[in-house]
């Protein structure tokens, strides 16, 4: 009888899990693919194989990043393999013995013998650094890298494998080593550093450092790019690129003297003549020729329209040729002054989402990460549109017929007419503002108003992210700075005013002096702050607010529920949803809420899709991998798996 008991107790309790579980699956989940692809190449190098081909190989951005090599007489694609979980490489190296070395944005460094259709994953260079930058080739097949967020630079041997060149951060509070050169002569190693420019030579031997930047260089951000160019009588002269701005200091690595600053030099690739030593590189898209012993003012265009060199090489027939950002082989001839252009194929690569928004014509829009570019989805037709010429989208809104973008880099704003075809040409999308000092804009709002509200984060080493609010028909903008060292990711509007969320981080490569995040009210029409609280004590940023269902406003701050009573200026009640990640270098963007027409709440954040309680405040785990979210008219959600869209229907 007991035993009979059990088995039915058993099959209630199986009935009743199979019930609960039958509810949380009964949305709907659909993949709708890939939504952007790009042919953005990064990291470049000619090469010789050991059977005499000349080669030219590059690395195409996507999830995963390819590389690519290709004959450069033919023209011809020879290899395309993925490279792991690598994104993307911003250079590359071959070492004395003839191999490749590939830095990959994962962390991980690539080897590859040209000409093989094999590629090897060495790992993870150094344990804590995410991204490799730089690449150059020491001595006896050494390579050495650049990484993030340590600031270190490591080297590697086939014999001995990865170590620590500088022993720790080459610069104290400093996220990145940006650049690197090596001086086969003297066997010193050069590196640049940022978000607080730096310029450090390294004996790699003995890890001893010393600086050679100029104190009135040092408040740029980067030492961006390093180059060294052989020079007539031992005066061989190292090439640094300082950022913000386009200023190349030219430093004599015989005298120890900086010589020169030239401005326009692209400077991610250059190349000097082995007979004449006169130094060749592109700049506003010229291809340019001087003689660094002598006066900048000596600099020439030799060939116009040759677009941004990747990387140089001298051909076998003494022929100049560059790889241009655009997947273009440019061949020059010093003789006849004569060029010749070859576009190669560069095979597209579905690239991650990095912004989504519902628009009111049902369609999906999507941006892309670090390529850029825009696509809609349209939920009816199954269609999806690609809408080239923007470069990186952190937020989106509409106001009327117009979408408006916050884009990445150097805090610029555009304005989409919507009943016009996207033509970049014709200024549809136009560009109506670029905030000084501001990077990135991950907060827009539209408020009722016929103004746009944009936070901001500010640029590489800098604190404080400024309010900007754009006015549609004064076509004007204004800039403002509310909370001190601290930056917005998150706007509501709630009757006149705006109230934003802030975050203690900045720029990358600077640690916050604030301790906890804060919101504030900030009144459009007198354009003053009404007041600013602290909802969450400790936490480090508020990355989400909207307009909840009992009418206040709801947001998150490390995974914690606040709702805010605006009319009070009042926090009514704080409910922990999850365990947050400790924070480490920044917090941006976080958690996305939006309140659905059944009266829950849905969320993302911690890369989970999960819905709230409106009553109880429970939390309620609905699918891993996700991130970003919106939701159109008809309730349905919107969110991201990598370079995939996703929907769920509630």
């Amino acid at each position: 009888m007991k035993l009979k008991k059990t088995l039915m107790l058993l099959v209630l309790i199986t009935f009743m899990l199979s019930a609960t579980h039958g509810q949380q699956e009964q949305g709907k989940f659909t993949n709708h693919g890939p939504q952007l692809t790009a042919s953005m190449i990064q990291g470049s190098i000619f090469v010789t194989t050991t059977d005499g081909t000349e080669m030219i190989y590059t690395v195409v951005r996507g999830e995963p990043a390819h590389l690519l090599g290709y004959d450069v007489k033919t023209k011809a694609l020879k290899l395309d393999k993925p490279l792991g979980d690598a994104d993307g490489v911003w250079d590359m190296a071959q070492a004395s013995d003839g191999a490749l070395y590939i830095p990959g944005a994962s962390g991980s460094l690539f080897k590859h013998i040209p000409g093989t259709q094999e590629i090897e994953d060495l790992g993870i260079a150094l344990t804590g650094e995410t991204y490799l930058w730089n690449l150059t080739a020491g001595k006896d097949g050494e390579v050495f890298g650049a990484t993030y967020p340590g600031c270190r630079v490591f080297r590697y041997h086939p014999k001995d494998g990865f170590s620590d060149v500088g022993k720790g951060p080459l610069v104290e509070g400093e996220n990145y080593v940006r650049s690197l050169a090596f001086h086969q002569k003297t066997g010193l190693l050069y590196a640049g550093v940022g978000s607080h420019a730096h310029l450090i030579e390294i004996n790699p031997k003995t890890g001893t450092k010393q600086a050679l930047l100029p104190k009135n260089f040092q408040e740029k951000e980067f030492v961006y790019s390093l180059e060294i160019v052989p020079g007539k009588n031992g005066n061989d002269r190292l090439f640094a690129l300082l950022t913000s701005g386009s200023l190349t200091l030219i430093y004599n690595l015989k005298t120890k003297k900086f010589e020169q600053e030239v401005e326009g030099m692209d400077m991610k690739a250059i190349i000097a003549n082995p007979k004449s030593k006169q130094v060749f590189y592109t700049g506003q898209s010229n291809l340019m020729q001087f003689n660094p012993s002598k006066s900048i003012a000596l600099k020439k265009i030799i060939a116009e329209k040759t677009g941004s060199a990747n990387a140089f090489s001298w051909g076998k027939d003494k022929n100049l040729y560059l790889l241009n950002s655009a997947g273009e082989l440019v061949q020059y001839n010093p003789k006849t002054k004569n060029t010749s252009v070859a576009q190669l194929e560069i095979p597209g690569q579905p690239i991650p989402i990095n912004a989504i928004m519902a628009a009111p014509d049902g369609k999906i829009w999507t941006g892309g990460y670090l390529a850029g570019g825009h696509a809609t989805f349209n939920p009816q037709t199954g269609i999806n549109e690609k809408h080239v010429g923007l470069d990186q989208t952190e937020g989106m809104a509409v106001q009327g017929d117009s979408i408006y973008f916050g884009i990445y880099p150097k805090g610029r704003f555009y304005v989409y007419n919507t009943h016009k075809p996207w033509d970049i040409k014709q200024y549809n999308p136009k560009k109506i503002a670029q905030i000084e000092e501001q990077s990135r804009s991950f907060a827009v709002l539209s408020t009722s108003k016929q103004m746009m509200v944009f936070g901001m984060i500010p640029e590489y080493g800098k604190l404080g992210g400024a309010l900007v609010t754009y006015d549609i028909a004064k076509n004007q903008t204004q800039t403002y700075q509310p909370i001190k060292d601290q930056a917005i990711a998150s706007l509501v509007q709630s009757n006149e005013t705006v109230i934003a969320g802030t975050t203690i981080s900045g720029g990358l490569g600077i640690k916050p002096s604030q301790k906890e995040a804060v919101l504030f009210g900030w009144n459009l029409a007198n354009a003053k702050k009404t007041f600013e609280i602290t909802p969450v004590p400790g936490a480090t940023a508020i990355t989400s607010l909207i307009k909840g269902p009992d009418g206040n406003v709801w947001g998150i701050a490390d995974g914690v529920l606040f709702i805010f009573d605006a009319m009070q200026q009042k926090v009514l009640s704080t409910n922990k949803l999850y365990d947050y990640p400790p924070f480490k270098s920044h917090v941006w963007r976080s958690a996305f809420l939006v309140l659905h027409p059944n009266g829950q709440v849905y969320g993302t954040d911690n890369n989970q899709l999960f819905k709230i309680d409106p009553i109880t405040k429970a939390c309620t785990l609905i699918a891993e991998d996700a991130a970003l979210l919106t939701m159109d008219k008809k309730g349905i959600l919107y969110f991201k798996r990598k370079t995939n869209l996703w929907s769920y229907q509630p």
